[in-house]
Order: C-alpha cells, then sequence, then structure tokens
C-alpha cells in the first residue's frame, strides 16, 4: 500500500554511522540509548538502503573544533572528568549539570567525549559535504543533540552538534534555516542564534508543564534576529491531521520569504504515539510528511536524529524516512532475510506503527490562533537578509577547480 507521492530522488544522498557509536551507554537505566543507532541501520540494510546512498564513518571531531561553539572550560572539564574521578569535580557538575550515573539526566559515563565527537562529526562532516556539493540529503541520524548550551548540558545533550553543523554551513551559505519536529523545544539551537538573521529557527514543540519550559509564542528572537525565531507551542495528543494544519503553511511561508541556501532538521523520533517519553500522537508516515516537504524545495538538507525512547519505533521511523529521502516507498512487513534484529521487532515485524486513541487537546480553534499568529509574524519579517559571506573554505575551492577543469577538458556534464 503506497503512503503517496514519494520524494523526488536527490542527486547525492549520504548516511553517517560509525559503529562504534553505539558500544557507549548513558548507565543506570536513562532513558537515551545509543543502541537506537545500530537498529535504525540495521533496519536500512535490511531494506538494502545503504546501496542506494553513500554510507560514510565520520572523522571525530577535535576538542578544538568542538569550541568553535562551546566554551573552552566546559569543553576541558567534559575531557577531564570520568566516572571514577568524579568526585573530584562536584562543583563543575553543579555548574555543567552534569551528575552520577542513574541520578541525573546527563550522567558522567566512560568513554563520554569520545562518543559526543564520533556524533557531532556526522553533523558538521554532513554540514561540510553539502558546502563542497557533494551531497544534497545528509542523514545523521546519531546527531540532534539539540538541548546543549555553550556551557552547559540538558536533557541527555552535552555537546550541540546541530549549532556546530549550522556554524559549518554559514561557511558558505548566507541563510540557514533550522527546523525541529522533535516534541520538545529545540532550546539549545534557538538560543545560539536568537540574535541574528542568518540563522532562522522553527521549532514545533510540546509547550507547558513539560522540559524544556521554554518556546512561547512570543519569542521571536532579539535585535538582528527579531522574527527569526519561530515558535509553534502544541499539547498533547497531536495527531497527522492536526501536524499538517500548522506546519505545512508555516513552513510554506517561511521558505519564500526567508529563502534559506541550506536546511538542517532536528527529526526526534519522540513525537511519535506510545514514545516513552512523548506525549503527542503522530504515526511514522505524518512523522516522515514533515521532512518530505521540506526535501521537495530541493534546498540541500541536513537531517537530524534528536530523541526518541521507544527504541522498536524510533528505528523503524528513520528507517522509513530514509526509504523516502530516497525516493522509496518501503514495504511495511519488515525483511526477514539477513536481518539479524528481526526478531527485535516481534510485536508486529511491520515498518509502520499504530497509532492510539488518545484525545487529541489542540483544538481547530486553538490551531488557528497559533497559526494566524506566526503568519501575521512572519508577514511583518523583512526581505531575506544578504549577508557578507564568510570566505570560502579551501577545500570547497578545490572541487569548485575540479569540476572547472572537467569541463574544460570536455568531462563536465552535457
Amino acid at each position: 500500500m503506497s503512503d503517496g507521492p514519494v520524494t523526488k530522488p536527490q542527486r547525492n544522498v549520504a548516511y553517517f554511522f560509525d559503529e562504534e557509536l553505539c558500544n557507549y551507554n548513558y548507565g543506570g537505566g536513562n532513558p537515551m540509548r545509543p543502541h537506537r543507532h545500530r537498529l535504525t541501520t540495521n533496519l536500512v540494510k535490511g531494506y538494502q538502503l545503504d546501496e542506494k546512498m553513500r554510507l560514510i564513518r565520520p572523522r571525530a571531531r577535535s576538542r578544538e573544533e568542538i569550541m568553535y561553539f562551546h566554551a573552552d572550560d566546559y569543553v576541558d572539564f567534559l575531557t577531564s572528568v570520568t566516572p571514577e574521578n568524579q568526585e573530584e569535580f562536584m562543583m563543575q557538575m553543579r555548574r555543567f549539570n552534569l551528575g552520577p550515573v542513574g541520578e541525573a539526566d546527563c550522567p558522567v559515563f566512560d568513554g563520554m567525549m569520545e562518543y559526543f565527537q564520533i556524533y557531532t562529526a556526522g553533523s558538521v562532516g554532513g554540514a561540510s559535504l553539502i558546502n563542497e556539493g557533494e551531497a544534497d540529503v545528509v542523514m545523521n541520524w546519531s546527531g540532534g543533540m539539540h538541548h546543549a548550551k555553550k556551557g552547559e548540558a540538558s536533557g541527555f545533550c552535552y555537546i550541540n552538534d546541530i549549532v556546530l553543523a549550522i556554524l559549518e554551513l554559514l561557511k558558505v551559505h548566507q541563510r540557514v534555516l533550522y527546523v525541529d519536529i522533535d516534541i520538545h523545544h529545540g532550546d539549545g539551537v534557538e538560543e545560539a542564534f536568537y540574535t541574528t538573521n542568518r540563522v532562522m529557527t522553527v521549532s514545533f514543540h510540546k509547550y507547558g508543564d513539560f522540559f524544556p519550559g521554554t518556546g512561547a509564542l512570543g519569542d521571536t528572537g532579539h535585535a538582528e534576529g527579531k522574527l527569526y525565531s519561530v515558535n509553534v507551542p502544541l499539547q498533547e495528543g497531536m495527531d497527522d491531521e492536526s501536524y499538517k494544519y500548522v506546519y505545512e503553511p508555516v513552513m510554506q511561508k517561511v521558505m519564500e520569504l526567508y529563502q534559506p541556501g541550506a536546511i538542517v532538521m532536528c527529526c526526534g523520533a519522540d513525537s511519535l504515539s506510545g514514545d516513552k517519553l512523548g506525549c503527542f500522537n503522530l504515526s511514522i508516515q505524518g512523522h516522515s510528511a514533515c521532512i518530505e516537504f521540506m526535501a521537495r524545495f530541493n534546498v540541500p538538507l541536513l537531517v537530524l536524529g534528536g530523541g526518541g525512547y521507544t527504541m522498536r519505533n524510533v528505528s523503524r521511523c528513520w528507517c522509513y524516512e530514509t526509504g523516502r529521502l530516497l525516493g522509496l516507498d518501503l514495504p511495511d512487513e519488515i525483511p526477514e532475510a539477513g536481518y539479524r534484529d528481526y526478531d527485535y521487532f516481534m510485536d508486529t515485524h511491520r515498518l509502520r506503527i499504530a497509532v492510539s486513541n488518545m484525545k487529541n487537546a489542540n483544538t481547530r480553534e486553538s490551531l488557528d490562533r497559533i497559526r494566524t499568529s506566526v503568519l501575521e509574524n512572519l508577514s511583518t519579517m523583512p526581505p531575506a537578509p544578504s549577508a557578507q559571506m564568510a570566505p570560502v573554505p579551501p577545500k570547497v575551492e578545490q572541487v569548485r577547480g575540479v569540476l572547472a577543469a572537467e569541463e574544460r577538458a570536455g568531462l563536465g556534464p552535457g
């Protein structure tokens, strides 16, 4: 059964994954499980999607590269503290919002700095591929740590790979659009770019008595960034139809007015129905429709993960979305042959999930108020800003030089 028109296949699709990442563990029953990325990639391989795109192992980012955004003393602390010596760092742990395993959302665990460097590498590496013109769509499902601040861990997030990837994109692109469909507000990314018009942030999230408690409708940016932060606060029970009713007109208007050179998406799967920490009621198809809608604009797209705590459904969702970004409509029956995690999906052995009958607290009237307010704010936004471009990285110039030489030699397109 078809789920509707598939996204037009892009010229080049890349997928970042490092098996080593999945060996790290937050410990103590923490709901953030890096193992979900192995499940996702094994499912991707089960559907043989790895044969239809570039599968890339990222190069771990250095401490110095992470300091492009994060405070030096914070990175020094993350590099130095371990479960064995953490008692020597209790004051700094409180300052930077970390704690012991089993007692904190952001625990000190073995090898954590290496873990941060790996997931950040996929996001920054993906941004570099886009800058170099080597990919149109890049996926790094291990990225999307949108709560991390310049000098503070928050909500299972320590290093904000999204901010670092956007900073990389800004080396080449005048304007970068950030879209967040995780159920939690993308506070760390919004905060980083709250006073600039070079980056527009748009977050659709549960608002109210819910972590992190930010992202009000009236939070729209400051100084040069005024109107370039967009928040769409929602309530529990959000279903596919209601989400589409708000999402598509808002994002259509954003694209018309802002005209970004690149798009970054945080696609946390905790907005799916049945998530352990979520309270929305989206199907996998409804979640994916948000990504597909942005892909149809044919602007370079960096797709990242984020939250998601019911691991079976997280891996289903991100595999399904990988297929859609490749222009494929995947069979609902999970392939058994050669797929080593087949028994993990014994609940249904199906790719798509059933939604619940939970009440949708988002009435049409409340959604109309939100949609109207956001669209009115957008209508007062000035034309797409023209910013002084940062110097083009030498590697990009090298790629352009090779392409020009090929064209002169008659090896180029046409």
